[in-house]
């Protein structure tokens, strides 16, 4: 396959040096790099999102970042038309297309399709979470393969969130969630794609993480929410999920000092780099799990 038609997929944990090794490795192959990060994609938060800095992003051509405003929620499907858009004009200009951020869905969208299901009321949405809780996760899948029989086998017992989804489904579509996938359309051939998927020892990412955080609170972090909470941005928009936004609000409030709201936060996104993990050792089996200094060699893989 020529260099030019391949897309280079980089993914990991936060604080896992995602944005530095897409950097290196687009200077090596001549590579423009699009952002595969849903809070990333925020122009008001860039402290909080680690956002890669005007000094890298003049050094290499970057996408999708730091564009699109709080107050607006922000969807899968909107990133997979934009990076179909930017992919198509990055090889117009003979550049290779590196795709790089923790964002798991991104990266099933972009490498199996999105499912165009419709949108589910919140009510039936709210419904099946209440029974889900209400009888138990072994009650409710039983039920679940009752009402729709094609997912047995198809989703894990024990997968909560994708059996309420099913259920949801099902309920309000009346058409199983498999035949929905079956409908997915996919833009790239899989071969396309080089999946390279940055592997850190557990208690050195917990380092980095901690290190990150003392850095944010430097930089600038508290003014960033100062800032944030100005805007009023209603509580159902994606962008109140940025992690640090809850605490450092709670610290300015007086429910936290300073060091339970460092502490708090560090602890939030150790939790999130943990379901990264756990996402990867499921959903991307067959990606190259490798040290970030692996570099050399993905390059290799790549030519």
């Amino acid at each position: 396959m020529d260099k030019l038609s391949k897309i280079i997929l980089i993914a990991g944990p936060t604080a896992a040096g995602k944005s530095n090794f897409a950097v290196k490795f687009a200077n090596k192959i001549d590579g423009e790099i699009i952002n595969a990060d849903s809070m990333q994609v925020y122009k008001e938060l860039n402290i909080l999102t680690a956002r890669p800095n005007k000094k890298i992003q003049k050094k290499i051509k970057h996408h999708l970042y730091g564009f699109q405003s709080v107050k607006k929620n922000f969807s899968t499907g909107i990133w997979l038309k934009l990076v179909i858009k930017k992919i198509k004009e990055i090889r117009k200009r003979n550049k290779v297309p590196i795709i790089v951020g923790g964002t798991g869905l991104y990266f099933r969208a972009l490498t199996e399709g999105l499912v165009k299901i419709p949108t589910i009321p919140l009510k039936i949405r709210n419904e099946t979470r209440s029974l889900q809780e209400k009888i138990g996760q072994k009650k409710f899948y039983k039920r679940l393969i009752k009402i729709d029989p094609l997912v047995k086998n198809k989703i894990n017992h024990n997968d909560v969130q994708r059996s309420i989804r099913a259920f949801e489904i099902k309920k309000f579509t009346k058409k199983s969630m498999i035949r929905w996938f079956s409908k997915t359309k996919i833009f790239f051939d899989i071969n396309t794609f080089l999946k390279i998927y940055l592997d850190f020892p557990r208690t050195k990412l917990i380092e980095r993480i901690n290190q990150r955080v003392d850095m944010m609170f430097e930089k600038g972090a508290i003014s960033e929410v100062v800032k944030f909470n100005k805007l009023k941005v209603k509580k159902r928009n994606s962008s109140n999920k940025v992690i640090g936004i809850s605490e450092i609000r709670k610290y300015l409030s007086g429910e936290l000092n300073l060091k339970e709201a460092k502490e708090r936060i560090c602890i939030k996104t150790r939790q999130y780099a943990k379901r990264q993990t756990t996402w990867a050792r499921g959903q991307m089996k067959s990606w190259y799990k490798i040290d970030p200094n692996d570099l050399n060699l993905m390059i290799k893989k790549f030519k």
